[in-house]
């Protein structure tokens, strides 16, 4: 279930909704249900020392390789 970025022309509203294949998405302000699917941009990895030890330990606990 990926998440989307919405712009509703009706209200002006930018917003992410978490869409599921069967599900029409709605705006949360006004309801409208005629929106606008904005490009997201991606997300940064993380550069903190400790988010990558972390993430190192959560790998080595669920028996795969680390990417990090």
């Amino acid at each position: 279930m990926p998440i989307f970025d919405y712009r509703c022309p009706a209200c002006a509203k930018t917003f992410e909704l978490l869409v599921r294949a069967s599900q029409t998405p709605h705006c949360p302000r006004c309801g409208g249900a005629a929106l606008e699917k904005q490009v997201s941009a991606p997300a940064a990895p993380p550069q903190s020392g400790e988010l990558v030890k972390q993430a190192r330990a959560q790998a080595k606990r669920e028996g795969h390789f680390s990417n990090y």
